[in-house]
């Protein structure tokens, strides 16, 4: 078991970064000066955060503790047989990779959202 925290940011976690979301926050700046902590953000997720709110994306993909997830072949894959873009395409950068064998948590200012879904979960919501 990794000391790591690898977490992905849902399209709700990153607008409610670009709101100052004290968490979300918190989160930001320590991947950004703590060894063993990662963001991601999905690129279909960083589309739908930035028709939420505009310059959202920017914003997000500036941070330099930020990793974006592209949509490779794989992920296109997951995409396709998902219920939505953005939510299809966090649950696939969460899943468990050679580099990350117990996957991803994903941040998440709307919990409900992710109800029955067999993902781990950071609640960002205050």
């Amino acid at each position: 078991m990794s000391d790591a925290l690898h977490v992905v940011l849902d399209e709700t976690a990153m607008v409610s970064a670009g709101y100052g979301n004290i968490l979300a926050s918190r989160l930001i700046q320590r991947a950004h000066t703590e060894p063993g902590h990662f963001l991601y953000a999905p690129a279909c997720a960083l589309v739908e955060a930035d028709r939420a709110r505009p310059g959202t994306a920017e914003h997000i993909a500036a941070l330099p503790a930020v990793t974006i997830v592209e949509l490779d072949l794989a992920a296109a894959l997951a995409v396709a047989r998902g219920a939505g873009w953005a939510p299809a395409h966090v649950r696939y950068a969460a899943e468990p990779t050679p580099e990350r064998p117990e996957g991803a948590v994903i941040a998440t200012a709307a919990p409900d959202r992710w109800a029955g879904q067999p993902v781990r979960l950071l609640d960002l919501s205050l």
